[in-house]
């Protein structure tokens, strides 16, 4: 995947993506949330390369607590 964030609009995208390993679930959402993603002069949002939309980093963290059967979920 050459802009693997480009084919997900949310986080939870990621996170309920049926045919990805949780690895690469752990990867991209860590990706997403690191400070490479903040949004210029709003650190509480995040916005990866091919991204149309830039959204919370707490959504960023909830949908990896998910991964782990957190109760953080998105509706």
């Amino acid at each position: 995947m050459s802009e693997p964030f480009s084919r997900f609009l949310h986080p939870f995208d990621v996170a309920r993506h049926p045919s990805l390993e949780p690895e690469v679930k752990r990867a991209l959402l860590a990706s997403w949330a690191s400070d490479r993603s903040a949004v210029r002069n709003k650190p509480a949002l995040r916005k990866p390369p091919g991204v149309k939309r830039a959204v919370p980093v707490d959504d960023v963290f909830a949908a990896l607590r998910s991964l782990d059967g957190g109760a953080a979920r998105a509706t």
